[in-house]
């Protein structure tokens, strides 16, 4: 039955990201209790852990409450913090019972919860198609899950590969490979804009004064094209890319993809 929140469209505002590399206690708990609340009975969750830290179950433990539910809040506390969202996508599958792609009832209000417990607590983590992803801002969040499909559907097949390349390694865990991130995206902004030119040769910087774009948007892009460069390419000693300035250069590319293959076509 949908909550009453969900049919007034009541919500809690957006938090500040502040966790990255670390699952607080109160994720460890909600990613249980909505497992238990979805109908998983403690010994499967139980084993979906053991089979994640690849610790044996306790063989003394019979009873499903309170023994073996005792047990599955004790390995959760001590999982390290990038277990537990292998912890969460292995239970998103257990309740889907078949490929990720294909979501049970279960498995899209587990998806739905434990992805609105991530907005209200400002957690960077998203649950998507049974995966744990990077989250960031609105704008980066459209230009992730719109952009490679609008890339697709135009067939600029080299661009989509590129960008999913970015959008998976900025989420990359437990460390972000933030240069990847950065090569790809600017990688997927080249391609799409080869495509619109109609000319395969050209870097960016080259093919910006062909994009007919306006002033000074087509002077952005060239900026962006030379820091991304500097940086993501040709890497210097104190030049590293912080994750934030990553996500704001795959973001724009993203969006900058869509807006060139949308007017393209």
């Amino acid at each position: 039955m949908e909550r009453f929140s969900a049919r007034q469209g009541y919500r809690q505002p957006p938090a500040d990201i502040t966790v990255r590399e670390d699952a607080p206690d109160k994720l460890r708990g909600a990613i249980l209790m909505l497992a238990d609340q979805l109908g998983m009975q403690p010994s499967v969750i139980r084993q979906v852990i053991c089979q994640i830290l690849l610790v044996p179950a306790d063989s003394n433990n019979w009873t499903e409450r309170p023994n073996i539910w005792n047990e599955v809040c004790d390995l959760m506390d001590n999982a390290p913090w990038y277990r537990v969202y292998d912890i969460a996508e292995a239970i998103y599958a257990k309740l889907a019972r078949t490929t990720p792609l294909v979501q049970s009832p279960a498995s899209h209000e587990f998806s739905q919860r434990l992805n609105d417990f991530f907005v209200e607590n400002g957690i960077g983590w998203e649950l998507r198609d049974g995966q744990i992803t990077h989250r960031g801002s609105e704008a980066y969040a459209k230009a992730t899950q719109e952009t490679p499909r609008i890339l697709d559907e135009a067939g600029f097949l080299r661009a989509a590969t590129e960008m999913r390349e970015a959008f998976g390694d900025i989420s990359r865990r437990p460390r972000a490979d933030i240069t990847g991130a950065v090569q790809h995206a600017m990688a997927a902004l080249e391609a799409t804009a080869r495509e619109v030119a109609d000319d395969p040769r050209p870097t960016l910087g080259k093919l910006v004064s062909n994009l007919d774009l306006p002033a000074p948007l087509d002077q952005a892009v060239h900026k962006l094209w030379g820091y991304a460069s500097d940086r993501g390419r040709h890497i210097r000693e104190h030049q590293s890319i912080a994750l934030k300035e990553a996500e704001l250069i795959v973001g724009i590319a993203g969006l900058l993809c869509a807006f060139l293959t949308h007017r393209h076509s």
